[in-house]
């Protein structure tokens, strides 16, 4: 049984003071079945699936010195998909509502959840729960030995693993993140974000990434820098641009936990007229691996959550931790130009596999936010975008086929 009420984690607290019209803190994981979704099985599913992950059933509260969350016996029902991808869930008409949504699309199934909630490890592992038990109602026979994906305990998803597994590790020589480049152009009116969502072929991209002896997260990290610096005014083409990444910190401490537990990393190049494919990656990827060390990622987890271990801070109004906290993320954001989230190889059980299709990622953002998600030989990216231009994109997918990559490209429509 899930305690009554809780604190929302570190991580929380930043989507929480941050969210706003443009980037509501949303993301959405899609999974696209090979056949037509029964809104029927699907309610009913949610209704099976949801005691299953009772961190998600809560509502969202707002206290005087924090937020919290609260448990409700409301049930989730799935509805049409009525909206624009990742549209707001954390606003006043939403009050006292759980703050995450399955919405369905022919052979789509859509869950959307405030940020606040969890991150993608959670969201994907929460979607995969209700999958299994859709499948097992419309396919019984087939399905009948199919376990849940959730294996964890009540105790282990509650766990705020931030406070769990803080250490007090003293991170020296921290270096100093320069001001990096950030995307030009006008912004999509009333609050738009754009997204596409390309599919590639995992098996080809990784022999690219190979023959270059860079991971695939290094190869579409320097494909997505040339194609931001070919964009780039010849005066500003002296500044870094710096990758954002998001890092799963499941994989450096042994936490089932279903709330937030991510940091970042940066990856930050100058580049010149004379960068290649091979040298963009090459620094990519050296990069990448220092700052994936197991000891650089604990002792950067410990210095974000150090704050929350200040005397005095527990006191202070959550207005004025709001305050700080925009403040904060503000000048953090001065630091990245875009951001690119690896969710990562998707497995399933056998038996799933011959109803599934394709699985994609979206995230909104106030500037360029790709999330990447493979299942079989399906690599999707799945971009958001604010901006009105879409050259940087062109860049990056004319760049893949002129890789000799094959290349599938859908994007959403924008009011003008």
């Amino acid at each position: 049984m899930a305690q009554e009420w809780y604190k929302v984690d570190n991580v929380a607290k930043v989507f929480l003071a941050t969210n706003t019209r443009r980037d509501p803190r949303v993301f959405r994981i899609s999974c696209t079945l090979q056949e037509e979704v029964d809104p029927a099985l699907l309610n009913e599913a949610l209704r099976i699936t949801a005691p299953e992950w009772p961190q998600f059933q809560v509502t969202l509260h707002r206290g005087l010195f924090w937020h919290y969350f609260e448990s409700t016996g409301q049930l989730p029902v799935c509805h049409p998909e009525d909206k624009a991808p990742c549209a707001p869930l954390y606003v006043p008409e939403r009050r006292n509502r759980l703050i995450y949504r399955v919405t369905y699309f022919g052979s789509r199934i859509n869950l959307e959840m405030f940020h606040a909630l969890t991150d993608g490890n959670g969201g994907f592992l929460f979607l995969k729960s209700i999958v299994r038990n859709y499948l097992a109602l419309a396919h019984p026979a087939e399905m009948q030995d199919v376990p849940t994906p959730n294996s964890a305990s009540a105790a282990d998803l509650e766990q705020d693993s931030f406070r769990n597994f803080y250490r007090a590790t003293k991170r020296g020589g921290k270096e100093k993140l320069p001001k990096a480049y950030h995307l030009h152009g006008m912004r999509l009116p009333y609050d738009q974000l754009q997204f596409f969502e390309g599919h590639l072929s995992a098996k080809e991209v990784l022999a690219q990434a190979h023959a270059l002896g860079v991971s695939l997260t290094s190869y579409l990290g320097a494909s997505l820098m040339l194609a931001i610096y070919a964009e780039m005014p010849a005066l500003e083409r002296s500044k870094p641009i710096a990758v954002s990444l998001p890092v799963n910190l499941r994989n450096y401490y042994p936490s089932e936990t279903a709330r937030n537990f991510f940091n970042s990393v940066y990856v930050i190049l100058t580049l010149t007229e004379n960068d290649t494919m091979q040298t963009a990656a090459t620094a990519f990827d050296a990069q990448l691996k220092e700052a994936l060390t197991p000891e650089n990622i604990k002792a950067q987890m410990d210095a974000y959550e150090k704050l929350e271990h200040v005397p005095g801070i527990r006191p202070v109004p959550l207005v004025v931790k709001n305050l700080t906290v925009k403040f904060f993320t503000a000048l953090e954001k001065k630091h990245v130009t875009a951001v690119l989230s690896n969710m990562g190889r998707i497995t399933l059980s056998d038996a799933m596999k011959p109803y599934i299709k394709q699985f994609a990622a979206f995230s909104s953002c106030e500037d360029l936010f790709t999330c990447v998600a493979s299942y079989g030989d399906d690599l999707v990216l799945g971009t958001a975008s604010s901006y009105r231009s879409t050259n940087v994109l062109r860049r990056l997918y004319r760049g893949f086929a002129e890789a000799g990559l094959q290349v599938t490209l859908y994007a959403t429509e924008v009011e003008k």
